[in-house]
């Protein structure tokens, strides 16, 4: 489980990046989550492969449960903004400018998308 979220994490992470940032705020949430969510679960996993957990006294079943849990409602936030700022496509960068320039070009949404997913 720990391996699925660093792989995930980590291609979330990249995607995010790699988008230009048209509503940093946004955008800026979903890095913190994703970063966040990515370095814990390396925490995580680094305390049962050197076996950490043996020697501290935690409830290990509960801690697990409240860190996914948590991880959810934040990755599930993040989606949400990241599906907004993707909905927006069509909009246009300035709204008092003729030109046609859009807020996300075509590169841009695909790889918005794929983060949102």
């Amino acid at each position: 489980v720990f391996l699925s979220l660093q792989l995930f994490g980590t291609i979330v992470w990249i995607l995010v990046a790699s988008t230009q940032v048209p509503l940093p705020l946004l955008q800026g949430w979903v890095m913190f989550v994703a970063v966040t969510a990515w370095f814990l679960s390396i925490s995580f996993l680094s305390v049962f492969l050197f076996g950490y957990a043996n020697r501290i006294a935690v409830n290990w079943n509960q801690a697990d449960f409240i860190f996914h849990g948590a991880t959810f409602v934040f990755y599930f936030g993040a989606f949400l903004l990241q599906a907004a700022t993707t909905s927006l496509h069509h909009f246009p960068r300035k709204f008092n400018s003729t030109t046609q320039e859009r807020i996300l070009s075509g590169r841009e949404y695909n790889i918005s998308i794929a983060a949102s997913v």
